[in-house]
């Protein structure tokens, strides 16, 4: 497990790859699986990653199916805040838009509209 943990640390890089290696070299020197993925479970971005391996070190069950879950899931977060940010491109350009046309509508439309009543109405 710490020579796999070591090799994507290294694929990954940052700071969850620093904090991989950190796990990875703990393991390597013999440390207790446990205390060690439980240090890293208080973190927000490696929790789940922690104590699923956690309890895979505890129960000796195979780590593929719930890592293959993690990484959809994580997947699906990526692709769900994607799909988000791009939606909201769409009501973030509408401002813009209506400030530079709307005072252009108004001139060359309504102005027009309104002078041409006026005239009307006050000239019999």
């Amino acid at each position: 497990m710490a020579a796999a943990t070591e090799t994507t640390a290294k694929a990954i890089g940052g700071p969850v790859g620093e904090r991989l290696t950190w796990a990875s070299t703990q393991l390597r020197l013999g440390a207790d699986p446990d205390p060690t993925w439980a240090s890293l479970a208080k973190d927000p971005a490696m929790g789940q990653l922690a104590r699923a391996m956690s309890r895979a070190t505890q129960s000796g069950a195979p780590m593929a199916d719930v890592l293959t879950r993690l990484s959809d899931d994580a997947r699906d977060a990526s692709r769900a805040t994607a799909v988000a940010a791009a939606r909201s491109v769409g009501v973030k350009a509408v401002a813009p838009l209506g400030l530079c046309f709307l005072p252009a509508f108004v001139l060359l439309g309504i102005i027009p509209v309104v002078a041409g009543l006026a005239s009307a109405i006050v000239l019999p």
